[in-house]
């Protein structure tokens, strides 16, 4: 990849149409001297490879010609960029901010601990009308995939994304490396993400609920094994339980009982792995790690 200051790193599979519409709202950046734009193409069978090819010739295209997954791709992109930060987004998000690579130079220049920077998230179809926030930035125990931007050195310290975890959980476990390597990350506001979810249609689909259940839930609970200490894992699986228990089902929310079941057999199936790779915080990291605000995930308009 171009030596340049920025990559914008974008992973997709059979979403033409919604990368289509990113492509474009992000032109004015792929058009700067000092951004490259990279899309990987996990496997599409949709004409995405080509259609990239031939209307966005400016962007670097890459492709597994099968399938290997978003973490691979994500792996692969980061490992090869050579430029000093890399933008995360999904197919689905792009910048609402006007001026989003000089709030983001200008932070990590004012920041030294900073590792990796956290977007303001706002997730719906349609452009929020207000896009003011009052919020303050802020050091937090985490981000959101769909919008983040990494300060390369912090991420050439910590080991690659678990492809292994599949769906979610990776930028907890990234977060938490970079913790214990003394990097930070942080919650910039100004710089505002919008990703293109309508949650309520999302919530329609009993499949689509229950994959992204099982794999969100099985991923809080390998970041557990991976990370805390020994002593309190016991308690937080009790309680992270007990919780799916009170919070879902005892209120009717029956349809989670089988991706509850089959989210703790993955976890006894993956025991082998979380014991190989298993990489505990000291006692003072994981006291550092509880005082931290918790990562922001969704953002809504200020009334």
């Amino acid at each position: 990849m171009s030596n340049t200051t920025i990559a914008i790193l974008i992973s997709t599979k059979n979403r033409k149409s919604d990368l289509a519409i990113t492509l474009h709202k992000i032109e004015k950046l792929r058009n700067r001297n000092d951004v490259v734009c990279v899309v990987f193409d996990d496997g599409s069978t949709d004409g995405t490879y080509e259609f990239v090819q031939q209307d966005f010739p400016d962007v670097i295209i890459k492709r597994n010609k099968v399938s290997k997954g978003y973490l691979y791709c994500r792996n692969i992109m980061l490992n090869e960029t050579s430029s000093d930060y890399a933008i995360s987004l999904d197919d689905d998000a792009y910048f609402l901010t006007e001026n989003p690579i000089e709030i983001i130079q200008h932070y990590f220049d004012q920041n030294s601990k900073c590792g990796v920077i956290a977007g303001r998230i706002f997730w719906d179809c349609i452009e929020p009308e207000n896009k003011h926030s009052n919020d303050k930035s802020q050091v937090v125990k985490g981000f959101v995939g769909c919008g983040h931007v990494w300060r390369m050195k912090a991420w050439r310290d910590i080991p690659n994304y678990p492809e292994w975890f599949h769906f979610y959980g990776e930028e907890s476990f990234a977060s938490l490396q970079l913790l214990m390597q003394a990097w930070e990350v942080h919650y910039v506001p100004e710089l505002l993400v919008q990703h293109r979810i309508d949650r309520v249609e999302r919530a329609k689909s009993k499949t689509n609920i229950a994959f992204r259940y099982r794999s969100a839930i099985r991923a809080d609970w390998y970041n557990y094994f991976l990370f805390f200490p020994l002593n309190e894992i016991p308690r937080k699986m009790a309680y992270s339980i007990w919780m799916q228990f009170k919070n879902k089902i005892f209120r009717g929310n029956f349809k989670i009982i089988v991706p509850l079941f089959l989210a703790i057999m993955d976890l006894i199936v993956a025991i082998p792995k979380l014991t190989k790779h298993r990489n505990g915080l000291s006692s003072a990291e994981y006291e550092k790690y509880l005082k931290l605000n918790e990562a922001k995930i969704y953002w809504e308009p200020e009334k």
